[in-house]
C-alpha cells in the first residue's frame, strides 16, 4: 500500500488529531469503535485527540449521546445514538444468540418477554443482579446472551460499568423508548457505505463486508446504492501513535497485510482472540506495547524500529525487551536502572512524516490519559 493510501487512512480514522472534536462527534464520524474491552476503547479515543479525557468520554456515555451495544459482526461497540435505529437493523442478527442460548440451557417461548419484564424499569443492572431478577430461568452466561436477544429485539444495551463490570439496562429506560429499527433496508445500506467510507476509505466492498458482519453481496449492494466518488489520497502526515487493543485502524479492513508484515502477525495476534496494543509508525505497526498501572513499555518488532535515544532521553541502547519502559515519573526503566526523559527531537520514532511528535509524547499523553480514571 503505498505511503500516501496508508496516509489517508489514518486522517480517515482521525489518527491524525484534528482538534475540536467531542467523543460524540468522534463517534458519529468513525460509525462505531469497538468496546468490548472498555479500557482500549476509551484508548482509542486518546489516539485521536490530544485533549479528550476519561471524564468527557464518561460524560457522553452517560448522557446517552453513545451508546455500548452489539454492532457490527455482532460484538460490542460504542456508536451514537441517533445510527442506533438503521445501523443495528443491518447488523443485528439472532442466529448465535439463539444457539448459545440453546447450549445454556435457556429455552421457552417467552423469553423476549421474560428479560424486558426483567430489565423494565430497574436501571443499569450487573449480571448478578440480573440473574437474581431473572429467579433460574437463567444464570452466568446464558444471562448475557438472553441481554442479547432482548437488543436483537430493541429492548436492551448496556450501561455504564459499574465496579468495573457491566451493566445491562432496559431501551426504553436508557434511551427513552425502544429502538424502532429502520424498515427501509436499501436506505439503510446506501447510509452504511457512505459512512464506512468517510471513516476507512480507501476502502472496498469486501472491506465494508468484513467490518460489517454482512455479507460480501450486501455490501456491494451498498456502494452501488451509495454511488461513492473517489477519493483523494492528500492527507495529513502519518507521525506515530499508540493505538490500543481492538483499534478500528486494524479491524476496519478485510486485509492487515498493508500495514502489518506477515512475519509480525502473531506478535499482534497470539490467538485466542487476543490483540496487542500496537505501535504505529506512519500507519505501520512496528511494534507492540502495553501498560501495568502507569507504566508503559514499548516492545518493537526490530532493534532498528526502536524509537530513537533523543526520543526517550536515554544515552544507551536496551535490547527489545527493555527499550522503552517508561515509568510513572516520566523516565525510562532498564536493568540498569532509569534516566530522566528529555525533549523529544524532530525525528522521534523514526517518523518519515511531518508530524514532530516522537514516542516521548505519545507516551507521555497516554500516561496523562490513564491518570485521569483509576479505573484504567
Amino acid at each position: 500500500m503505498p505511503n500516501q493510501t496508508r496516509s489517508a487512512r489514518m486522517t480517515a480514522q482521525l489518527l491524525h488529531r484534528p482538534p475540536g472534536l467531542g467523543p460524540g462527534e468522534m463517534v458519529r464520524h468513525l460509525l462505531a469503535v469497538q468496546a468490548q474491552d472498555v479500557p482500549s476503547a476509551l484508548l482509542a479515543f486518546r489516539a485521536r485527540s490530544a485533549t479528550l479525557t476519561v471524564a468527557q468520554i464518561e460524560d457522553a456515555w452517560h448522557s446517552r449521546e453513545i451508546v455500548r451495544a452489539w454492532g457490527p459482526r455482532g460484538t460490542l461497540h460504542f456508536m451514537h445514538r441517533d445510527d442506533l435505529p438503521w445501523l443495528l437493523a443491518l447488523t443485528r442478527n439472532n442466529t448465535g444468540t439463539l444457539r448459545r442460548l440453546a447450549q445454556e440451557g435457556v429455552t421457552g417461548d417467552d423469553l423476549p418477554h421474560l428479560i424486558d419484564r426483567a430489565l423494565a424499569g430497574q436501571g443499569p443492572l450487573t449480571k448478578a443482579q440480573l440473574e437474581e431478577r431473572l429467579a433460574g430461568r437463567a444464570k452466568g452466561q446464558g444471562v448475557v446472551h438472553l441481554v442479547a436477544l432482548a437488543a436483537f429485539h430493541g429492548l436492551a444495551v448496556l450501561g455504564p460499568l459499574k465496579g468495573g463490570k457491566p451493566t445491562y439496562v432496559h431501551a426504553a429506560d436508557w434511551l427513552g423508548a425502544p429502538i424502532s429499527f429502520q424498515p427501509d433496508r436499501d436506505r439503510a445500506l446506501a447510509e452504511l457505505a457512505v459512512r464506512y467510507l468517510r471513516a476507512h476509505a480507501p476502502a472496498t466492498p469486501e472491506d465494508l463486508s468484513a467490518w460489517s458482519g454482512l455479507s460480501v453481496g450486501a455490501a456491494r449492494t451498498a456502494f452501488r446504492l451509495a454511488a461513492p466518488s473517489a477519493v483523494d489520497d492528500a492527507s495529513e502526515p502519518g507521525g506515530v501513535r499508540l493505538a490500543p487493543a481492538f483499534d478500528e485502524y486494524l479491524m476496519g479492513w478485510a486485509d492487515r497485510t498493508p500495514i502489518l508484515d506477515e512475519r509480525h502477525r502473531r506478535e499482534v495476534f497470539p490467538g485466542g482472540g487476543l490483540l496487542r496494543p500496537v505501535m504505529l509508525v506512519d500507519g505501520v505497526i512496528r511494534g507492540t506495547w502495553s501498560r501495568k498501572g502507569e507504566t508503559v513499555t514499548l516492545r518493537p518488532f526490530e532493534e532498528s524500529e526502536a524509537p530513537e535515544r533523543e526520543s526517550l532521553g536515554n544515552g544507551e541502547s536496551h535490547g527489545r525487551e527493555g527499550h522503552g519502559e517508561i515509568g510513572p515519573q516520566g523516565r525510562e526503566e532498564s536493568d540498569g536502572g532509569s534516566r530522566a526523559l528529555g525533549e523529544t527531537g524532530s525525528r522521534g520514532g523514526g517518523s518519515r512524516g511531518g508530524d514532530s511528535r516522537g514516542w516521548a509524547e505519545e507516551v507521555a499523553d497516554v500516561r496523562a490519559f490513564l491518570s485521569g480514571s483509576p479505573r484504567l
